[in-house]
């Protein structure tokens, strides 16, 4: 089929107007478009000289965008033309179609921004899925190739540089990504985390007065290296992980106090001066419930202070309808939504269940493939949770001891976060172990440290952990001596991580879009473009 070449001159050239469109066909699901160029003559790029003396001509085989489902070609004549200079080193050129397609390349320039756009989002093999379905069919080195030919984004140098390690290959190959702490992007990516690189690129790229990193003694040498007048800070986020790992390393030296009898009486003044509302034990609360119990106590609190509300929802960075919730509730129940038991496809099946579990026949497996010959619409996961409810502990057991991690996630969650049960039992182990009463003091006096901004007063504290010689604490807070200036200006200042580690979470998604099988080039070019 034959089609007036005006018309599609007008629809597939339109704005390109050294392009005429002679003649289009379409047969066997593919649109052909025979081309060729309309000026009289080109300019030699050498000399520049304009020449209308054609020595020969060739054609070109053009593949473009899909149109209406079909496949579109474009066949373009080009003509090399004779330069007429004496002087010019080129004798012949051929004529340019910058606007259609680069020199030598056998797609059209649409085309091959429409393929970045599918490198840059999905890579390789998964590109290819998708830009099969599209209609622009190409293999995944096609695709890759793309993305490493453009171009590395320009940027301005950052005022404050995040610097953080991110594992290639976790365990055994890490890179160092560097960020603009200021606007969240990343500014570029080495392939090691060893000061030699950082102090290299910061020696390139002068001009960083503030330098965020974690405490690694590689990443404090090269920003000593390469920008001496820059502040360093440590980061608190990494500062925080540290004094979890020393807590825990202190409650599994002292684990002998975990195993032992729950005896009762109220908290320890010390606990019980942190929470900041009434308790009422007339009944155990839920983590729901507590949560809005604390909340509901925090604002008002706030509100007595004679903040506004708009202050405390900028303060506690919760969103305005919410604090005006809290505000407006007399009593933090009148919070609470009605919970109503929700239905679920398992309910007509759970008498069965039960009468089988009580029969003996423990294997969710076995009950979930009976419930599946009947033609039951459940999965293996509701009767697995079903099951669950139906296993209580035989009358009269002791109940099981805390873990290691279990006390140290009480030692170094927030008081408000810890649900009534949780202040129980860490109760009891402070009660029975005077050292891990002495280590929760440390924990809670850092986190005031932290969280007020209060670095002046590390040093007593890290004498006071050290008069105590508990173990992981003590080792912890001597090692803070090594890096205390850059320590100390974390706690102090008020510039977040939050953005680094953004920044990591995006790396390790494009990281597993790659399926492992990138080099570095590769990723940092996607990290970069992305």
């Amino acid at each position: 089929m034959q089609t007036d070449a005006p018309f599609w001159d007008s629809l597939v050239f339109d704005g390109i107007d050294d392009v005429d469109v002679e003649v289009v066909t379409a047969a066997f699901g593919t649109v052909e478009v025979v081309a060729k160029g309309r000026a009289a003559g080109a300019a030699c790029p050498d000399c520049g000289r304009f020449s209308d003396r054609v020595h020969d001509r060739y054609q070109r085989r053009l593949k473009d965008l899909p149109l209406a489902d079909q496949g579109f070609v474009i066949r373009l004549t080009v003509r090399r033309f004779i330069c007429g200079s004496a002087d010019c080193s080129r004798r012949t050129f051929a004529e340019s179609f910058s606007r259609l397609a680069a020199p030598y390349s056998r797609f059209t320039t649409r085309l091959n921004h429409a393929l970045e756009q599918v490198g840059l989002a999905l890579a390789g093999r998964a590109g290819v899925r998708l830009a099969a379905y599209l209609g622009f069919g190409a293999g995944r080195m096609t695709l890759l190739r793309r993305v490493m030919a453009l171009p590395d984004p320009r940027f301005s140098m950052p005022r404050v540089l995040g610097v953080d390690d991110c594992a290639i290959r976790r365990g055994q190959t890490y890179s160092t990504v560097l960020t603009s702490v200021e606007d969240h992007r990343v500014v570029d990516v080495l392939p090691t985390r060893e000061a030699g690189p950082l102090a290299a690129w910061l020696t390139r790229h002068p001009g960083v007065e503030i330098i965020w990193r974690d405490r690694a003694g590689a990443y404090a040498e090269g920003a000593r290296r390469g920008a001496p007048d820059a502040l360093q800070v440590a980061d608190r986020f990494h500062l925080w992980q540290g004094l979890g790992r020393a807590v825990e390393t202190c409650v599994a030296a002292h684990r002998d106090c975990l195993h032992g009898p729950s005896p009762g009486g109220a908290l320890p003044e010390a606990m019980s001066g942190e929470s900041s509302w009434p308790q009422d034990d007339s009944e155990p609360l839920g983590r729901r419930a507590e949560r809005k119990k604390a909340a509901h106590a925090l604002v008002h609190q706030m509100l007595t202070q004679g903040h506004s509300r708009r202050a405390i929802a900028r303060h506690l960075g919760w969103g305005l309808n919410t604090v005006l919730r809290y505000a407006n509730a007399a009593r933090w129940q009148d919070t609470m939504r009605e919970n109503r038991p929700r239905s679920s496809r398992l309910d007509p099946y759970k008498p069965y269940l039960e009468r089988r579990f009580a029969e003996g026949c423990t294997s969710v497996t076995r009950l979930h493939g009976e419930l599946l010959a009947d033609n039951a619409p459940v999965t293996y996961q509701m009767v697995r949770a079903h099951i669950a409810t139906l296993r209580t502990a035989p009358a009269g057991a002791p109940p099981r001891p805390p873990t290691v991690r279990q006390v140290t996630g009480w030692l170094t969650r927030h008081p408000t976060a810890l649900t009534e049960e949780d202040r129980v039992g860490l109760k009891n182990v402070l009660t029975r172990c005077p050292e891990l009463d002495t280590a929760a003091g440390h924990v809670r006096d850092f986190g005031e440290i932290l969280g007020g901004r209060l670095g002046s007063t590390l040093p007593a504290w890290i004498d006071a952990v050290d008069a105590s010689q508990l173990p992981g604490l003590t080792g912890f807070a001597l090692h803070l001596l090594r890096d205390l200036d850059a320590v100390t200006a974390g706690l102090t200042l008020n510039w977040s991580s939050g953005s680094i580690e953004g920044a990591v979470n995006r790396i390790k998604k494009i990281k597993r879009q790659l399926y492992g099988r990138a080099g570095f080039g590769l990723l940092r070019k996607m990290i970069l473009l992305q």
